[in-house]
């Protein structure tokens, strides 16, 4: 096994962001208040005033402050790898590298923008942030990134979630948040959920519509998301620019760019400064896209791309996405920062515009993925770049069959070590491969239609 490993100085750290927004092929459809149909923005109490700011912003490169970029050097740069073992393995042409990110404290891509949110909120004068989580990692780089700026973390964690991964509960109880099993009978939208259904699972909707009822309901807190949203992407660009400069110094362009999709914003971070490579005519060669989904919450291949609320209880205006309907109650399976019903919207414009493909895959699948990969690089992944890595893995065949020795880059968002008893679920043959209904999708859209049904009309 030989492991080649590309790194950087702390020195070369980026010192600004890239924004997607001024390079789009057309602009993001509005965001739509569901009484008066008019375009509307996010509410200012949300989200800190920076925050909101870098949302519409169409600068194409935002400064980051040197506050952030002094905590980033706790991990960054992250390395990027040349999957040397599992292309012998394979025995492909291709070359295969991997942008690690779990090198930083909560072990995932998460902190990049935790950090920069409780910075921005820090300067607002605001004591506290509320979030939700789904398999944790959202809710562990939060909890870190206000413990380093002396502010309070409430964090609603998806309730399969919260009993499937302990462990990531007590990372962020560690740091100093409170964590809830969601829904709960804290705020209204948990409260009607439960009267409905006691055994509520929880979804990340419903984790959001309560999140963000706390932090409305408290005028010292505000509210942080952890993908999806323009901002959030935007502070994940460090890991694409990186990458950007660790590819030259290996002497080498990605044909294909991989990543796992659950809200958006690890894939976004790799491949929008690729992107801009490619729309300024920077790029060496052209470059394609590939964003690979859980086949148990299958919105952009299954989704369609309608107007919907980011939240279950609708408190948010509405957002022009694939969706699976803000109603959707996930399966519970390990992958729980993929469960989430809609996907940034930027991502699904250019989705629609061709320019980044999708797929989907099965549990059982990505966690053969993840056990090949351990075996050959030595790196536990976590679910959910294990689906990444199952799309590299058939790609790097198909050059085997061709003999095409393409470039393929992927994103590894994050290590498994709190994912244990997935591994031991799937060694033990107890993970089903679930793949979520056409019909059920349908039935989610219809009453989605049937809420609102001057969609159409605006479609």
């Amino acid at each position: 096994m030989t492991f080649k490993k590309t790194m950087l100085n702390e020195d070369e750290i980026p010192k600004r962001w890239y924004s997607i927004l001024p390079d789009l092929p057309k602009p993001l459809p509005p965001m739509i208040h569901p009484e008066t149909r008019e375009p509307v923005k996010l509410p200012p109490p949300l989200f800190p005033s920076e925050c909101l700011k870098q949302e519409y912003s169409e600068d194409r490169w935002i400064g980051i402050p040197k506050e952030v970029r002094q905590v980033y050097r706790l991990w960054r740069p992250t390395p990027l790898y040349r999957a040397t073992g599992l292309e012998k393995a394979l025995k492909t042409p291709a070359r295969i590298y991997y942008k690690y990110e779990g090198t930083s404290p909560p072990g995932s891509h998460k902190p990049n923008t935790a950090v920069a949110q409780a910075y921005y909120a820090k300067k607002d004068n605001i004591t506290r942030l509320t979030t939700e989580t789904g398999a944790g990692q959202w809710g562990s780089a939060l909890a870190f990134g206000c413990m380093l700026f002396g502010l309070q973390s409430s964090v609603y964690m998806v309730k399969t979630s919260y009993h499937q991964k302990p462990y990531r509960r007590i990372m962020m109880e560690t740091w100093g948040a409170e964590v809830f099993p969601s829904p709960t009978n804290k705020t209204k939208s948990g409260t009607a959920i439960l009267e409905e259904d006691p055994q509520s699972p929880g979804s990340l909707g419903i984790a959001i519509s309560e999140a963000i009822e706390d932090a409305l309901a408290d005028e010292k807190a505000k509210y942080s998301i952890g993908s999806v949203v323009n901002h959030v992407l935007l502070h994940q660009t460090v890991i694409g620019l990186e990458t950007q400069k660790q590819m030259e110094l290996a002497d080498d362009y990605p044909d294909l760019l991989v990543g796992c999709i659950g809200g958006g914003s690890s894939f976004s971070g790799l491949y929008w400064p690729f992107y801009h490579d490619k729309i300024s005519g920077k790029a060496p060669k052209e470059a394609e896209f590939l964003a690979v989904e859980s086949s148990a919450c299958p919105k952009v291949t299954k989704g369609p791309y309608i107007y919907d609320h980011g939240d279950t209880a609708r408190i948010v205006p509405l957002v022009k996405m694939h969706t699976l309907g803000h109603m959707f109650v996930p399966p519970p399976i390990h992958a729980g920062g993929l469960r989430y019903h809609g996907m940034a919207p930027t991502l699904c414009l250019l989705n629609q515009e061709g320019i980044i493909q999708s797929r989907a895959y099965n549990q059982i699948q990505t966690f053969e993925a993840a056990v090949l990969f351990a075996k050959t690089e030595g790196i536990l992944p976590a679910p959910e770049p294990a689906h990444a890595i199952k799309a590299v893995i058939d790609e790097a065949r198909k050059c085997k069959e061709t003999g095409d020795a393409k470039t393929i880059l992927f994103l590894l968002c994050g290590h498994g070590h709190f994912d244990m008893q997935a591994y031991d679920d799937f060694i033990n043959g107890k993970l089903p491969p679930y793949e979520y209904p056409k019909e059920k999708v349908d039935e989610s859209i219809r009453k989605l239609r049937e809420l609102y049904p001057w969609l159409n009309e605006i479609i």
